[in-house]
């Protein structure tokens, strides 16, 4: 029986079985930071507390800016970012992994004057980058070609945000040069646009759908992007039904990156608390099957691989 017992450990050592999220902890994990990773971490951390109820996991979203600066701080210990670690940052100390990837995406009330033609025709960077950079643009007419002279209403975050710098990314700018009236927040930022018929906006995909339809919801619209510039939506560029279509568009690479970007978990170096070492560990390996299902898009195998050697 002894033998039976070493055999079958020693198969589960080989075969990478016995890692650190099969094994129980006890103690305290503070995360904060990017409102893109809330929904997936919430869901991690309850499944996470299923096989380890001994571990507190508290968790708040106030933007990547606050994540960080709580993580390098010491008053979180984990932060959750949407955006490209600094330098200046990695100097401080912020030890970071990928844990998933999203994208964010511009968005429009479904009430808006002009919506079909929206969803036919799309709109090109350029003019995204006449909204939120230069203020060109006044009115839809001018943002779409299409004979309308309602005016349009441009939201940004008023948060240190990844989304927001991820957006700032793709139209050439940082954060803190986009225009447009500030909203704390994406549960924030997607009510304002919902309330505002001549409004648009931004979002991580997981504001837009429905969890349960996987389809969009809640009088928000995704603006589709026209990315051959040909003034409509082509058959390949109309991946925004679902979000398993814009999943499959964003892991194909067909949605442009930025917007599409990496999500990080950061640490202040490599942490020494066994609770938040064994959370980190389990969201990069059994975690992984809830990715899809809280809808962000999994890592390579590759690249997990990659990832989970940084924690070693």
């Amino acid at each position: 029986m002894k033998n039976k017992i070493l055999i079958a450990i020693c198969a589960l050592i080989i075969t990478g079985g016995f890692n650190a999220s099969m094994a129980q902890v006890k103690g305290n994990v503070t995360i904060s930071g990017a409102f893109a990773l809330y929904p997936l971490v919430v869901k991690w951390a309850e499944e996470f507390k299923k096989n380890n109820p001994g571990v507190k996991i508290d968790i708040s979203a106030g933007g990547a800016g606050k994540g960080m600066t709580d993580v390098l701080t010491g008053a979180a210990d984990i932060g959750m970012i949407s955006r490209d670690i600094y330098p200046e940052e990695i100097k401080k100390g912020a030890f970071y992994v990928a844990v998933t990837k999203d994208a964010v995406v511009p968005t429009i009330s479904e009430k808006n004057p002009i919506l079909n033609e929206l969803l036919k025709k799309g709109v090109k960077r350029d003019a995204f980058v006449n909204l939120w950079v230069t203020g060109r643009a006044k009115n839809w007419g001018q943002v779409t070609g299409i004979k309308s002279t309602a005016p349009i209403h441009v939201y940004t975050r008023s948060d240190a945000s990844g989304a927001a710098e991820t957006w700032a990314k793709y139209v050439g700018k940082k954060q803190e040069d986009l225009l447009g009236v500030g909203v704390f927040g994406d549960p924030g930022l997607a009510t304002a646009v919902k309330k505002d018929a001549i409004g648009i906006g931004y979002n991580n995909i997981v504001y837009i759908y429905d969890s349960k339809t996987h389809r969009q919801t809640n009088g928000v619209r995704i603006l589709p992007i026209d990315l051959n510039n040909n003034g409509k939506i082509d058959a390949d560029e109309n991946f925004y039904e679902t979000i398993n279509d814009i999943i499959n568009a964003i892991s194909t690479g067909k949605y442009p990156s930025p917007p599409a970007r990496d999500l990080y978990f950061v640490t202040k170096g490599k942490s020494k608390n066994a609770a938040t070492k064994a959370f980190i560990n389990y969201c990069l390996t059994n975690g992984q099957k809830f990715v899809m299902e809280a809808g962000f898009i999994n890592l390579s195998k590759e690249r997990l691989a990659t990832e989970i050697n940084k924690l070693k």
